[in-house]
């Protein structure tokens, strides 16, 4: 087995971890909802420590329920991964074919010289 393909295993292993581990061991048990993102826990920390805390502003969107809050944030991870992975395979196109356009020259000025 190559070495590339045993770090991309054990990196698979560890995202497989971490997406199962809080879920089997009930890490989130205690709570109401137990994986709200971070914009949630603090203002529940907020309001916790300063019960009076106004907020500076609000927000432009407040979709109507969770699920579409969590579809929006999905929708918004996907277009990035899109975006990025269209970045990187253009970038390792044009590197590959740069490549191939040097192979092809050395091979015609060998041919040239023979």
């Amino acid at each position: 087995m190559k070495k590339n393909t045993k770090i991309n295993l054990l990196l698979l292993l560890a995202v497989i971890a971490l997406a199962v581990l809080p879920l089997a061991l009930g890490l989130g048990d205690h709570k109401e909802e137990p994986f709200t993102g971070a914009d949630g826990e603090a203002e529940t920390a907020i309001t916790e420590i300063e019960p009076d805390y106004k907020p500076w502003f609000s927000p432009l969107y407040e979709p109507p329920s969770g699920e579409i809050e969590s579809a929006l944030f999905s929708l918004q991870a996907a277009l990035g991964a899109g975006v990025l992975a269209y970045y990187f395979g253009l970038r390792r196109g044009r590197r590959q074919g740069e490549q191939q356009a040097r192979e092809r020259d050395a091979e015609e000025s060998t041919a040239e010289r023979a």
